[in-house]
């Protein structure tokens, strides 16, 4: 019998058989706190937290509760299709990593970006590669074997050197450009400031400029030399407040597929798409940026209508498998998790990113099989609105 991915529990209770425990935790709550512990301070605050009194971050978690899936029985959902088509890719699954720009500082050898490319290798789960890796985009992609990447394009203000990160992402073999709209300048972050700490300002996270010609190009010595300028350089040419009339100059660079990350209200989305953008990105930075807003869930659904088929990619808050299925259902085309790999990568590298998505994917496709949800296709139209907002 084929594989499904809901197999992951019962090696779990084969193992326990043997006396052989999980050796990660199984939930969010003590993948935070394996995590915490594991990390330096600056690290956990920098990750962990979020923009003002946090109050976005938590509302985006507490939207999942808002909404409920009615069971269907008898339908003999023995065997789940959870397959999506993306950009004329064939994926496994609809779940995907999110970009994370400290991502290489979350494992214990620095080198986080190629231990997250090798569990999506080991697992079929899309990476979207952040501009902020410790390792260069290359090396990232070289570690993804068969599984798609995507590469998320913070958009500097010197156009020479965005053609030039876009045209070495398409080079390297990602699939797609991830434009984040949200950061071209940072929100305001207590935990952060509480530590006067911002990773790229140490020198941290900055490979993919440092190996960069362009970049290379406008320093006066080589980087190794000069890291103080480095730092210097990178906080020149970072964040650009790109406008629609951009958009043109966007497309012209690649032939790959263009996704706009950060996209919540509808009206961005019919522009982008009579620009001629392929995706759109609904995602309110996991609340790391703005506080005070609505929460990503509350506007997936206007953000999937004004799509109209466009393709939608959605995160922010997504803590469960449970949490999938819910933002599948409002019409997610793939959704994506950060903080909780993160805080596997953490724990224990590749082989606990590769737990965190096994258990991710486990628990979404078990809970299609009770609830009797065959495919993607069947989920719309179980779900309903908590009475009384959950």
């Amino acid at each position: 019998m084929t594989a499904q991915f809901g197999d992951y529990q019962n090696e779990i209770y084969a193992g326990g058989l043997q006396g052989v425990m999980p050796p990660y935790p199984l939930t969010f709550d003590g993948l935070a706190a394996g995590a915490e512990a594991a990390l330096p301070p600056s690290v956990w605050s920098y990750v962990a937290g979020g923009a003002g009194d946090e109050h976005t971050q938590r509302a985006n978690v507490r939207a999942f509760e808002r909404w409920g899936l009615v069971p269907r029985m008898m339908v003999g959902a023995t065997r789940r299709d959870l397959t999506v088509d993306l950009f004329g890719l064939r994926l496994p699954s609809p779940l995907f990593m999110a970009p994370v720009g400290v991502i290489g500082l979350c494992a214990q050898d620095g080198h986080g970006d190629l231990a997250t490319a090798r569990a999506a290798a080991r697992t079929g789960v899309p990476m979207i590669a952040s501009t902020l890796t410790v390792d260069p985009m290359e090396d990232v992609a070289a570690q993804l074997g068969d599984t798609p990447g995507f590469f998320q394009l913070y958009t500097p203000n010197d156009r020479a050197l965005a053609e030039s990160l876009v045209h070495r992402a398409e080079a390297a073999g990602f699939k797609a450009i991830v434009v984040t709209l949200d950061t071209w300048t940072t929100g305001w972050r207590p935990r952060d400031l509480s530590s006067a700490n911002f990773p790229q300002l140490r020198g941290n996270c900055l490979a993919n400029y440092t190996s960069d010609p362009v970049f290379r190009a406008r320093l006066g010595k080589p980087p190794e030399e000069d890291p103080q300028g480095v730092v210097l350089q990178f906080m020149t040419v970072f964040g650009n407040p790109l406008r629609w009339e951009d958009l043109p100059w966007l497309r012209s660079l690649t032939r790959l597929p263009i996704l706009l990350k950060g996209i919540c209200h509808p009206e961005d989305v019919r522009r982008a798409k009579d620009a001629g953008i392929d995706g759109v990105y609904c995602s309110n930075h996991g609340g790391r940026q703005a506080n005070g807003g609505l929460a990503a869930l509350d506007a997936l659904p206007e953000v999937v209508e004004a799509a109209n088929g466009l393709p939608v990619l959605f995160d922010s808050g997504v803590r469960t498998g449970t949490d999938v299925v819910k933002a599948l259902a409002l019409g997610a085309t793939a959704v994506g998790v950060g903080r909780p790999y993160a805080y596997g990568l953490a724990l224990g590298g590749t082989d606990g990113v590769v737990h965190v998505l096994r258990s991710l994917l486990a628990e979404a496709d078990l809970l299609m099989a009770v609830n009797g949800y065959p495919t993607l296709a069947d989920l719309p139209a179980a779900l309903r609105r908590v009475p009384n907002g959950g």
